[in-house]
């Protein structure tokens, strides 16, 4: 039976929709610019849909939509044409509006006339504010009804509503229009062959009362504050060329995606973060934010920085069944503006993840090696210390040494993994896997928190912590591939579930161990030569779930799709065992997988054998842009290049595997311990310029936390 909010998949938004994404912000709209309440459509401000109704017409036609461009995340151009009466095919009036989404929305209207004639045009928006909460769009369950009160203040419409003890407003703004309570109104005459235009803002009140900083409508010659912000994100991220231009496209759109979905702690504004992703994720994720983070490393690691500092401040302190709180839990996710109690948890910070609090720590570790200040990696060991506590003492709650999970209430995710549908976790006959559930990727996770912090303790001295973490580490590993490896299979369970019983299905959790190094040397050849077999590799990437299992279906949100950053992390994993043709294929896959999305690849797409469809098959509600699809790229490519820093050992380390097809690599502003490098890749041969001082360019593989453990380990002994 499902459960509370059990399909984490959002809602189908309608054909033709245009999301765009700004910060915390966002709008969904129809193709011809129109905002519907029916659909889940609407303008968005920190989890608040404030804008329900946003329609144009013209003499009381709606526009019939002809083109609409994203020009940038939160910009777009929609043209559509009016309506001609009397059964005319063409229309000599084409009106475009160009939208920009801040904190809520700006848009200028063109009416264009072609005719040799005069035109009197009526052009009237009819708006509505429903306030409604994420959720509620998200799951079509809006309930409330708010106290609604509409004032008009000359050419400006301010509309407030109440529930309970909760007010919220948005004020709209259309100078020159007459004003009334349905929404403004322009009676204007448009001279033969010319134009006329005009401009509009829709913003939030703060506190209910007046509007927030005005929406700035900038000159032709000056950049508006979203432009500026995308300007200065630019100046500092890497800039790139490649011999395949496709692939070099696909890497400018990520990078143009990841700079929209960056977002700030309110409590830290000179902290930025990452969102989950566009539309219905605009917040911070612990597990999403940080693998997206992770993987945008090499583009600004200051976003991983602000996202551990950002999870870190909000650590769980005390034991809270609702919102699934526990001293030392990493959150799952964080709502700013919900309020109809549909949020999971019914709180606006809700911990139902297992996973992200071992990652926290895992990825900490990487960080570490980034060349961040000593004092500001110190002042976080006390929360690593902590994560690991509730990994010790809330996550493997029987003591058998693996971490599971099992939901505290009945408002939650029945599935805490990142396969977080209510059927994401299956045997191979289908039968769903019942809680606790211990996952696969899960304690390759906990192995790298370990090992990370093992390694952190030695560097600091402290000799005692680093060897229990080490022996933890060690310990999970043999027990991990004593019970979770199926040697009648060939490959590992997905799973153990409340019986202790491996959960046989096939599916790629099992790849993302090998990125953390928790499989076997001589099992691993079995791993990749399942994971790249015709029932799990669809030609576009590895599946979520092997086709020759009984919950498969192309179709499914995690039984048979594939996920772009599920294959990214797998294709990394393959490389760190030596697996470089399986990494290749799956890379190269993904991003011709790119080229039929204009360079964005979505959250996922369908599992279809690249045989039976000779282009990717859309998953109807897939979001995009979304954070670890559009860092995926990134992921792929920085994997290819054997790209791994490491400041204390004074070494940048590249062992390039990059495919013929992807040509020559040269990078320039590449961050790096403060300063900027460059970088040029030709087959084998790479070459830095630019390094700090006392760090050294080394040609091979980075020595991974396990070898450095090691290596301690035997310093010790002699």
């Amino acid at each position: 039976m499902a459960g509370w909010n059990a399909d984490t998949a959002a809602g189908p938004l309608g054909a033709g929709t245009i999301t765009l994404v700004e910060g915390s912000s966002f709008c969904i709209s129809s193709a011809n610019g129109d905002i519907f309440p029916e659909y889940p459509h609407g303008v968005f401000h920190e989890d608040t849909r404030i804008l329900s109704r946003w329609n144009l017409t013209v003499n009381g036609q709606p526009l019939e939509p002809l083109a609409a461009k994203t020009k940038e995340p939160y910009r777009a151009l929609f043209v559509g044409r009016v309506p001609r009466p009397g059964g005319y095919a063409d229309s000599p009036l084409i009106v475009e509006r160009l939208r920009e989404v801040g904190t809520g929305i700006l848009e200028q209207i063109t009416v264009w006339n072609y005719s040799p004639s005069a035109a009197e045009c009526l052009i009237a928006l009819r708006v509505e504010s429903d306030f409604a909460d994420l959720f509620e769009v998200k799951e079509a369950r809006a309930q409330r009804r708010w106290d609604e009160t509409r004032q008009l203040d000359g050419d400006s419409l301010s509309i407030r509503a109440s529930w309970q003890d909760i007010r919220k407003g948005v004020v709209v703004s259309a100078g020159g229009a007459d004003v009334a309570h349905e929404g403004p109104t322009y009676r204007v005459v448009v001279p033969p062959h010319g134009q006329w235009n005009t401009v509009l803002s829709v913003l939030p009140t703060v506190n209910s009362t007046g509007p927030a900083t005005p929406f700035v409508h900038p000159h032709e010659d000056e950049l508006s504050p979203r432009d500026r912000r995308r300007q200065e994100w630019v100046a500092k991220i890497p800039v790139l060329q490649m011999g395949n231009r496709s692939i070099e496209q696909t890497l400018r759109r990520s990078y143009d995606d990841l700079g929209a979905l960056r977002i700030e702690d309110p409590a830290h504004q000179d902290r930025v973060m990452v969102a989950a992703g566009a539309p219905w994720f605009m917040t911070l994720f612990g597990r999403d934010s940080l693998w997206a983070s992770l993987m945008a490393l090499p583009v600004d690691p200051s976003l991983a920085l602000g996202t551990i500092q950002t999870l870190a401040d909000r650590q769980g302190a005390v034991v809270d069944p609702m919102s699934e709180e526990e001293p030392g839990k990493i959150l799952h996710e964080v709502r700013l503006g919900v309020s109809s109690g549909l949020a999971l948890g019914g709180k606006s910070a809700y911990y139902g993840s297992v996973d992200a609090t071992p990652l926290f720590v895992a990825l900490l570790g990487e960080v570490s090696r980034w060349g961040f200040a000593p004092d500001t990696m110190a002042a976080l060991l006390p929360h690593a210390d902590r994560a690991l506590d509730w990994i010790r003492d809330y996550g493997d709650r029987d003591g058998d040494g693996f971490v599971e999970y099992q939901r505290l209430n009945d408002r939650g995710l029945i599935n805490q993994g990142w396969k977080d549908s209510w059927d994401g976790i299956n045997f191979a006959d289908g039968t769903l896997a019942k809680p606790p559930i211990a996952l696969c990727e899960v304690q390759a996770y906990v192995f790298s928190a370990y090992m990370a912090r093992s390694w952190m303790a030695y560097d600091a001295g402290d000799v005692a912590l680093a060897a229990e973490c080490r022996d933890r580490a060690a310990r999970l590993k043999q027990r991990f591939n004593e019970e979770f490896w199926l040697p009648d299979r060939g490959y590992y369970a997905v799973a153990l579930d409340g019986r202790k019983q491996p959960v046989d299905a096939c599916a790629s959790n099992m790849g993302q161990c090998l990125l953390f190094g928790l499989i076997d040397e001589e099992k691993a050849p079995q791993v990749a030569e399942r994971l790249m077999s015709p029932e799990m590799f669809s030609g576009w990437g590895v599946r979520t779930l092997a086709s020759d299992m009984g919950a498969y279906n192309p179709a499914s949100y995690h039984n048979g799709s594939v996920w772009p950053h599920d294959n990214a992390i797998i294709a990394a994993g393959l490389l760190r065992y030596g697996f470089v043709e399986q990494a290749q294929r799956i890379s190269t896959a993904l991003l011709e997988a790119a080229e039929y999305t204009e360079g964005r690849l979505p959250e996922l797409f369908c599992g279809f054998s690249r045989e039976h469809f000779d282009e990717p098959v859309p998953y109807p509600t897939a979001c995009s842009p979304q954070a670890w699809a559009a860092t995926t790229p990134i992921l792929l490519v920085k994997s290819l290049m054997g790209y791994y820093p490491d400041v204390a050992l004074g070494g940048l380390w590249m062992d390039p595997v990059l495919p013929k097809s992807y040509g020559d690599l040269h990078i320039t502003n590449a961050p790096m311990a403060g300063g900027r490098i460059t970088i040029d890749i030709s087959g084998s041969a790479a070459t830095v310029q630019g390094l700090p001082e006392g760090m050294e360019f080394r040609l091979g593989t980075r020595p991974w936390a396990t070898d450095l453990v090691a290596q301690a380990k035997l310093r010790r002994k002699t």
